[in-house]
């Protein structure tokens, strides 16, 4: 495994850590020439479990025999370019959580039929932006029984840095892929749709008939704005969190962690 010490910002290959924007390194354009970064070596770890194919690590220079050394064993003959964290941080533009960066190949998309074939219960993500409550998100789904996650294509990319970060990498732990069809194409494959939204038709989280249902699908939309009329209107249940002292409703990632417990298989 090749050790390169870096000096300066213009160094061969680090551009990957440094000057390509998220969208640069998702190349839709060609989509299996994509990368995302890992970041911190327990992230890093679940995706090599998960079969991510590592590229090169960013590694602090002191880390190389400490929290990284188990890291650079498994990723085999890989460039690992290093450096003082200074100049790291300079380079990324931030410090490096635990002193480890790692440029992964991005997945080729799954298919909407490999994602729900087997699944029971999946989550649909509507609009959400914020990189934050996507990968919190994540990391309540994969905690509590989701089976897989479809994103609509207003969506943050679940491979963001941070989302990843943030899931603490169940982003790796749950097939996902893009819902370019409306909403309700779900149904041919068994799914009731669920929209989590405030109205006044909405019945409770625990109405019993929503843990008889075989198949769901649970619509979780904008914290601002939530989820657009039509794709309430078109849902099979409308359904809301029960709120006290005068709250009107939870954060997006708090919801979801809510509506994945009480709607979970049974």
């Amino acid at each position: 495994m090749p050790i390169i010490e870096i000096s300066s910002l213009a160094h061969p290959g680090v551009e990957i850590f440094s000057t390509l924007t998220e969208a640069q390194l998702r190349n839709r354009i060609e989509p299996d020439k994509g990368i995302f970064i890992a970041e911190s070596p327990k992230v890093i770890h679940v995706a090599l479990d998960a079969g991510y194919e590592p590229l090169a690590l960013l590694c602090e220079k002191r880390h190389i025999t400490g929290d990284a050394a188990e890291i650079l064993h498994r990723c085999g003959d890989i460039p690992v370019y290093t450096g003082e964290r200074g100049i790291l941080a300079e380079l990324t533009g931030y410090t490096l959580t635990r002193g480890v960066l790692c440029a992964m190949r991005r997945p080729l998309p799954l298919s909407i039929d490999q994602v729900c074939r087997d699944a029971r219960r999946i989550v649909v993500i509507d609009g959400v932006v914020d990189t934050t409550n996507i990968g919190a998100i994540f990391r309540s789904a994969a905690a509590l029984g989701i089976d897989a996650v479809l994103l609509t294509p207003r969506s943050c990319d679940p491979l963001n840095r941070r989302a990843v970060r943030v899931s603490m990498g169940s982003v790796f732990l749950l097939p996902w892929t893009w819902l370019d069809s409306p909403i309700a194409t779900l149904r041919q494959f068994g799914f009731r749709t669920v929209a989590m939204a405030l109205r006044d038709n909405s019945v409770s989280i625990d109405y019993p008939a929503l843990r008889e249902e075989p198949r769901l699908a649970i619509i979780m939309g904008t914290e601002g704005e939530g989820l657009d009329a039509p794709v309430i209107d078109d849902a099979d249940y409308v359904v809301r969190i029960p709120m006290y002292h005068g709250v009107d409703s939870l954060n997006v990632a708090a919801a979801s962690a809510v509506a994945f417990w009480e709607l979970r298989k049974r």
